[in-house]
């Protein structure tokens, strides 16, 4: 279980009061990952749904890095939500890189309890896709 003052940190929970922020943190663990690891590989299903607490991550395409995610940002979302496999790899970029993870089954549920929260994912998630212009060469 990941403590629920990290996730009161983070834009995305904002919305929370804090019993719901503490039963959200109940569902949720804490991974780290060092630097050079993949903590989603393209083409493999994804496997939860991850929002760095502390660290940088790098989206990687084709070895190259698109974009770098930071404290509060979230992936493997997309995964979880359409059944497709992950696009990217996400790889830790700095010496350790933290994350809360919801499993994949969780993830569903967890929006519909919570519609705040899915509008935040919703929005971040049209700042990323208004950026991805900048990966088309």
């Amino acid at each position: 279980m990941i403590d629920a003052d990290v996730l009161s940190r983070l834009a995305l929970f904002a919305d929370l009061q804090p019993p719901q922020l503490q039963a959200v943190a109940e569902l949720m663990d804490e991974a780290s990952f060092a630097r050079d690891a993949r903590v989603l590989r393209s083409g493999i299903s994804g496997g939860g749904f991850y929002v760095i607490t502390e660290g940088e991550a790098s989206v990687r395409i084709e070895g190259r890095d698109r974009v770098r995610f930071h404290p509060g940002d979230f992936f493997g979302e997309l995964s979880i939500l359409t059944g497709d496999p992950v696009v990217a790899d996400i790889v830790a970029v700095s010496e350790e890189l933290r994350c809360a993870v919801l499993p994949e089954h969780r993830l569903r549920p967890l929006l519909l309890e919570h519609p705040h929260l899915a509008l935040r994912m919703l929005e971040a998630l049209a700042r990323r896709l208004r950026t991805t212009t900048l990966w088309v060469e």
